[in-house]
């Protein structure tokens, strides 16, 4: 019986490591778990876009309130306005240089190229006297569906014309200063 023992403390002690089957189980437990944390950082940073893309979006309604009180009642960056000044701004990619209209303004147009950069196309359009506003912005993670602000409060998400995406999609989604119902 002590003879016995010793043999079988002798072999527990012989064994210092792992076997190669434990090994390659262990690292494929770590391969599943990895491949489930990764597909959940990717869904967080595309929806971590499309929060960019209103954000931004949403903020260009705060700083043309904050022109139009400056301007004294229009939405412009030159702060003239009457009937025909500023001219109107037919729906169509937002514009990146120049003056005349809100798209122009600094701080607007900072916040729509960072929408730009979060999502993909953007289209604006505006009235002419500067009387109204609207700017759509798409998503990167869905390229069918896209966000929507005007200068009478909207806010809203709404769906591209085709699986496409493409830049005339997204302008179709803004017309005379407001978002397509």
């Amino acid at each position: 019986m002590f003879y016995i023992k010793i043999i079988i403390i002798k072999k527990m002690i012989s064994k210092k490591g792992f076997t190669l089957i434990e090994l390659l189980v262990v690292i494929a437990i770590i391969g599943v778990l990895s491949s489930f944390v990764l597909a959940s950082l990717s869904t967080a940073r595309s929806r971590g876009a499309s929060t960019a893309v209103k954000t931004n979006l949403s903020g260009i309604r705060a700083n043309a309130e904050i022109q139009y009180i400056t301007v004294g009642g229009c939405y412009t960056d030159t702060g003239a306005c009457n009937a025909t000044t500023p001219a109107a701004f037919t729906a169509a990619a937002c514009p990146v240089t120049g003056t005349g209209n809100i798209f122009r303004f600094a701080s607007i147009a900072t916040q729509i190229a960072a929408a730009d950069l979060a999502g993909g196309f953007t289209a604006c359009t505006s009235t002419a006297g500067g009387t109204a506003w609207a700017v759509v912005g798409q998503y990167r993670s869905d390229i069918t569906k896209a966000w929507c602000v005007d200068s009478t409060g909207k806010s809203k998400e709404v769906t591209v014309g085709t699986a496409a995406g493409g830049q005339a999609d997204v302008t179709a989604e803004v017309a005379a200063g407001a978002c397509v119902e």
